[in-house]
């Protein structure tokens, strides 16, 4: 079976350097690796909130978030099942404002200590993050039966992209009937699939989408969409929470925008849009950010 959850991390150094870390307690899927301090995003939930309260849960210790650092994705069988947990995992730079360190209460955690990880049995995300040999995550082939999740709530994690061209255009979608947002213009991206990296789901939705070729070149944020009364494909209600991250995408070799995708999916047309036509159009609330963001970088040029 093949399950999904995301996760919202704080990396978080003291003034000698040290890591705060907590240890995995008899509770967890993984007892005795060191981990960020963190944990799920709830329903409805932002995930800059998220790692605030794992880490008061966890630590004791009050944060505040400085900064987006990475974002990844691993699958692991949980132990004793056949159950394949996809974990999407956003990693923040965070700073203590308050509180005093503490153990966790009978939690997924049982020891928290600013620590030199070199040396620790970390979780392979941890390591990543931190520099040290990670282990990667053992993404099987597809196991014989298993399914794609289908969660009760619509959660969904997705990657998309503020993409342009050298000529600065934007490369925008427009979001078919029966999809929330229908008829507004969008940007490139969407879900991933269970084993999927943020940056190849991406990849491949931008070529579904709209034909082009694009690369990665940064990350630029992390945000959420709740909409509780949002109705599905289907016309039936579902509590509906979007957690994004966007990349900045280039594309160096633009070409007529297609979509690709199959009838019935969620995108009906494509399109490059220059920095007089964008504002015109019907724009998602977290395109109108992109196209902010766009002419902030553009003036700065």
């Amino acid at each position: 079976m093949k399950v999904r959850r995301i996760g919202a991390y704080g990396l978080c150094r003291d003034a000698a350097g040290r890591v705060l870390l907590a240890r995995n307690s008899q509770l967890s899927a993984f007892p005795g690796l060191w981990t960020l301090p963190g944990g799920g995003v709830e329903q409805g939930e932002h995930p800059d909130d998220t790692v605030v309260r794992e880490f008061a849960e966890e630590t004791g210790l009050t944060v505040r978030v400085t900064g987006l650092r990475s974002v990844t994705a691993d699958v692991f069988r949980l132990p004793l099942t056949d159950t394949w947990e996809h974990t999407d995992r956003i990693i923040y730079d965070v700073r203590p404002d308050g509180g005093s360190l503490r153990n966790e209460a009978a939690g997924s955690t049982e020891l928290v200590d600013w620590v030199d990880p070199a040396g620790l049995p970390l979780m392979p995300f941890t390591a990543v993050v931190l520099g040290q040999a990670g282990t990667p995550s053992d993404v099987p082939d597809d196991p014989a039966g298993s399914v794609a999740p289908t969660p009760g709530r619509g959660q969904r994690f997705g990657a998309y992209g503020l993409v342009t061209d050298p000529a600065g255009r934007i490369l925008l979608t427009m979001i078919a009937e029966g999809y929330p947002g229908a008829g507004r213009w969008h940007l490139p991206g969407g879900g991933t699939d269970h084993g999927e990296l943020p940056e190849e789901a991406l990849a491949r939705e931008i070529i579904e989408e709209t034909g082009q070729r694009g690369r990665v070149t940064g990350l630029l944020s992390a945000s959420h969409r709740h909409d509780p009364a949002a109705l599905g494909p289907e016309g039936v209600p579902i509590d509906w929470h979007v957690v994004r991250v966007l990349f900045r995408v280039r594309v160096d070799e633009p070409t007529e925008p297609v979509v690709i995708e199959a009838a019935g999916g969620s995108t009906v047309a494509a399109g490059w849009f220059d920095s007089d036509t964008v504002g015109d159009l019907p724009l998602t609330e977290v395109t109108r950010d992109a196209v902010g963001r766009l002419a902030a970088e553009t003036a700065h040029r």
